[in-house]
């Protein structure tokens, strides 16, 4: 979303439409966040030319995220009203955590990068704008309304979005999520419960969802690519574009090693990432929800995705199948 747009809504009373949807249970303001958000969340996906961070991506977030709860669900001390308002809060969590993407200014024929926090900041702040300004609308209407965002559920959704921020870890050659693992100040249930879903790709799905999604986040990161592939152009860039075709190949040879690296820092570090969940819970979700998170599951990843230096720009683009993925 530009600032021109935040502008646009945050100057506005809610619409009519808005006002008449409002009424004093919770369950309809988490419904009204929503659907904000998937509404401002297709012109980013638009505008910005996202191929991973779409649609999909959210609604995978979801259902991996109601996964864990469900497992831990039954461990909670907690009273059903809370807990149902956990679940609540795990939604909009879930749809909203990636509602902004903002990339770094790069050179031509480089990946795009992101800086880290800075999405999930601006995310953040849009999202608590929103929710604010609809609580003042719920108060004018309903002064004791049950449907308000209270600070604790703005506190919430905060942790569980910023959760999400990742760091790189240079022994590992790969990602992970700081927020995990701050032994001093243990985030929420549902902070953790979002950040295991974001990147629980491969653990909860599976091979082939992992690959599709690295596939799907070299596409988002390199769009210039994209025309070239579109273009049938990779079966004459060698001779064409020597120089293109070795950049291309080595950005995708790079990709294709972390995915390696990163799929054996996830199982290296599951357990301890699990270790704020409550204890009775986890070796179900070890053995049933993660369950793909196994030494079998890295050797075929191990096996089975092209690492090796000399490898054609041609293999590693039908390993990653990037005609199929823009083609849907």
């Amino acid at each position: 979303m530009n600032s021109q747009n935040q502008q646009n809504w945050q100057s506005q009373q809610l619409s009519e439409e808005d006002i008449l949807y409002i009424s004093s249970d919770f369950t309809e303001s988490v419904a009204r966040v929503n659907k904000f958000v998937l509404a401002e969340f297709e012109r980013e996906v638009i505008e910005k030319q996202l191929y991973y961070h779409t649609k999909d991506h959210l609604m995978a977030v979801q259902q991996r995220a109601q996964l864990i709860f469900q497992v831990i669900r039954p461990y909670l001390s907690a009273d059903v009203e809370t807990i149902k308002r956990m679940e609540l809060l795990l939604d909009v969590c879930a749809i909203a955590h990636d509602l902004v993407q903002i990339f770094i200014p790069h050179q031509p024929h480089t990946s795009r990068r992101r800086e880290a926090g800075v999405s999930e900041n601006a995310t953040i702040e849009i999202l608590l704008n929103y929710i604010q300004v609809l609580n003042q609308e719920i108060s004018a209407f309903y002064p004791k309304s049950t449907a308000l965002f209270t600070d604790t559920d703005l506190e919430i959704i905060q942790e569980a979005i910023a959760a999400t921020i990742c760091d790189y870890d240079t022994t590992e050659q790969a990602i992970y999520q700081p927020s995990l693992y701050n032994q001093s100040q243990p985030i929420s249930p549902v902070a953790c419960i979002i950040a295991l879903a974001d990147i629980g790709s491969l653990g909860i799905e599976g091979i082939p969802s992992y690959n599709q999604e690295g596939s799907l986040l070299f596409l988002e990161d390199n769009p210039d690519i994209i025309p070239i592939i579109k273009n049938q152009n990779v079966r004459t860039l060698a001779t064409d574009n020597p120089e293109l075709y070795e950049n291309i190949r080595q950005r995708l040879l790079r990709r294709a090693k972390f995915q390696v690296n990163f799929a054996k820092s996830r199982l290296n570090r599951l357990s301890c990432e699990l270790a704020s969940l409550p204890a009775d819970a986890i070796p179900t979700l070890t053995q049933a929800v993660f369950q793909y998170l196994n030494l079998e599951t890295i050797q075929e990843i191990k096996a089975t995705t092209p690492t090796n230096e000399q490898t054609s720009l041609e293999v590693l683009i039908k390993f990653f199948e990037f005609e199929r993925l823009i083609k849907n």
